[in-house]
């Protein structure tokens, strides 16, 4: 566990130094270098996932409580919903318009549908350590940036394509998980 620890605070720091010290950021990027700067960036975020990954599979399994039957088939909705912000993130579509933050909300939705289906230790650091960050990280870019102005309404048609995309990659996700031995769709 003691890896997975390390992996999520490198995590948080890595992610919330730009945030919360714009300034400190915007130093060292001009002594290092923009390039060289996001080149270390990059590689503790790789750094980060690495440490939570292996610390996440050696943690022992260490029971907090029973996830209910039905929280998979809920799981399952959110993670489509996950899936879905992750993409709007990248996207030009319309859900930008009633979401600020896709990305972090991505990844709050998806470390609530992963609680709702472990209850271990190792998992409630991980998704909830993960989740929290991203509240955090929205709280902190809010305060950084300000009043949101909503950007204008999109075509319908980025919004198809997003849903399109959306399907594919979940679909993906799923047949790794199944692939890795954790089935998504109960057998």
């Amino acid at each position: 566990m003691t890896l997975l620890i390390l992996g999520l605070a490198l995590w948080w720091i890595g992610h919330l130094f730009p945030l919360v010290t714009p300034g400190a950021r915007a130093a060292l990027a001009a002594r290092l270098g923009e390039n060289a700067y996001k080149g270390l960036f990059s590689l503790a975020a790789l750094a980060a996932i690495a440490l939570m990954v292996v610390g996440y599979r050696q943690a022992d399994f260490i029971p907090l409580w029973e996830p209910p039957a039905w929280a998979r088939h809920l799981n399952n909705l959110l993670m489509l919903f996950a899936v879905g912000l992750f993409g709007a993130s990248h996207s030009t579509g319309n859900v930008k318009r009633f979401v600020r933050h896709p990305m972090l909300s991505a990844v709050a939705v998806w470390a609530a549908a992963h609680l709702l289906v472990n209850g271990d230790a190792a998992s409630a650091a991980l998704f909830g350590g993960m989740g929290l960050w991203a509240l955090a990280a929205m709280r902190a870019a809010n305060a950084r940036d300000g009043a949101w102005t909503r950007p204008a309404p999109a075509p319908l048609r980025k919004d198809l394509i997003l849903v399109a995309i959306t399907l594919v990659a979940y679909a993906a996700i799923a047949a790794i998980h199944g692939w890795l031995g954790r089935p998504v769709f109960p057998g």
